[in-house]
């Protein structure tokens, strides 16, 4: 299986692989806690604020603000912060990539979040001044990289994910589209060939219908996470948590059982 997650020096859900994380996709504060309290009873590993999707990304203050609400009324879920560029399957924002940094600086400063997914596309210099802003504070950097329109070649893709433990990331998560299924078995391929070249966690997912089968068994070719619907999906494919979490428990049994 794959390497597990770490918070504060302890692995999350005891170790358990893959974790399972939902997104929070509403637009507005009052939106938000009740996205957050409904995903909540669902009971996933860790929550996603895909801050894309908040009408009140530009201003730094209230972002902060809804970052400190959301682990609050968490329940001491641990909190991934996402801005996902257009390039790269997110919402137009209107925000100049130059004020991107800035944003997650106050953000990791503020001790609101666990996580944040910065693009490994993004400007270096973007790259490395929110990579600093995380360590600073003990929070820890995803970088990820998507692609809607493909899957590349396996070489690409295992380059892409030592690109982001090189680039200093602490964990490295690759998203495609797959054409074939047999651009699905490449993206698994390469996942699990990640996982044992490199230190860091790694997540492979193949999105859209062909590529469900990555978010059900990614775990066992060493996907560390996988992405969950919790009130509505975030990406292309994913499955509803309850559905999953059945499928990857009979799947872990089953694994564990003949191991």
């Amino acid at each position: 299986m794959s390497k597990t997650i770490d918070v504060g020096g302890k692995a999350l859900a005891g170790g358990k692989t893959p974790l399972i994380c939902t997104s929070l996709t509403a637009r507005d504060e009052p939106s938000l806690l009740r996205e957050l309290a409904a995903v909540r009873e669902k009971q996933p590993d860790l929550i996603e604020w895909r801050v894309d999707f908040f009408a009140g990304i530009g201003d730094i203050p209230r972002v902060v603000a809804m970052a400190r609400d959301i682990r609050r009324h968490a329940g001491g879920l641990p909190l991934l912060f996402t801005r996902r560029s257009e390039r790269e399957g997110g919402e137009a924002t209107g925000l100049a990539e130059e004020r991107i940094p800035a944003l997650y600086d106050a953000v990791c400063a503020s001790h609101g979040v666990d996580f944040i997914d910065y693009e490994l596309r993004s400007d270096p210099a973007h790259f490395q001044a929110v990579r600093q802003a995380a360590h600073r504070v003990g929070v820890q950097l995803l970088a990820s990289f998507h692609d809607f329109r493909k899957t590349p070649s396996k070489a690409e893709l295992v380059a892409t994910f030592a690109a982001m433990a090189e680039a200093g990331a602490d964990l490295a998560k690759i998203a495609v589209m797959p054409r074939t299924m047999d651009d699905v078995l490449t993206l698994l391929d390469a996942t699990l060939d990640a996982d044992r070249r490199l230190p860091l966690p790694v997540i492979g997912i193949a999105m859209g219908a062909q590529g469900v089968p990555s978010r059900l068994f990614g775990g066992a070719f060493g996907s560390a996470l996988t992405f969950a619907a919790g009130e509505r999906a975030s990406a292309p494919g994913q499955v509803p948590i309850d559905e999953l979490r059945q499928v990857t428990a009979i799947l872990q049994r089953a694994m564990t059982a003949r191991s």
